[in-house]
């Protein structure tokens, strides 16, 4: 029962992460309002729990409830869809850090504190984000089907 739980919570927050980003991607648009910009950090922040639920439950897959990190750590694969989880949050914090400084702006009564080239900076990173995080479930699809497994010939 503890495994169908875990990779339930692990199925739910890999899809939680790609409905944020989605979210993220279409309500940052040139000419946000101080609301907006509230609602892209706390989304963020949502983005941040999602993503940190998926690391845990997944490493929780691994050693304990999966098919056995034998099965992980000997398939290449596993380290493809790992490394796209990484690059992922690695391009994650550039629009972070940006959603943060749009907020400080906010609170300190500034108008107009995104500027156009700064939200397409931020949507061209989230796209980005967006079309890596797609070929996560590939790669852990590939790996349920045993391919990548490295067999030993004797």
């Amino acid at each position: 029962m503890a495994s169908a739980l875990i990779a339930y919570l692990h199925y739910v927050a890999m899809m939680s992460i790609a409905v944020i980003l989605v979210v993220e991607y279409m309500i940052c648009m040139p000419g946000m309002t101080g609301a907006r910009i509230r609602q892209l950090a706390r989304l963020d922040l949502f983005y941040m729990i999602a993503a940190i639920l998926a690391l845990g439950s997944g490493a929780a897959r691994v050693v304990w409830y999966g098919k056995g990190a034998a099965f992980y750590l000997h398939n290449p694969v596993f380290y493809v869809k790992l490394a796209l989880f990484v690059a992922v949050g690695l391009i994650s914090v550039p629009p972070t850090l940006q959603y943060l400084r749009w907020l400080r702006g906010v609170k300190a009564g500034a108008a107009n504190v995104a500027a156009d080239y700064q939200v397409q900076r931020v949507r061209r990173l989230v796209l980005v984000e967006l079309v890596l995080f797609a070929f996560i479930p590939l790669m852990a699809t590939l790996m349920a089907r045993g391919i990548g497994i490295q067999t030993v010939i004797q």
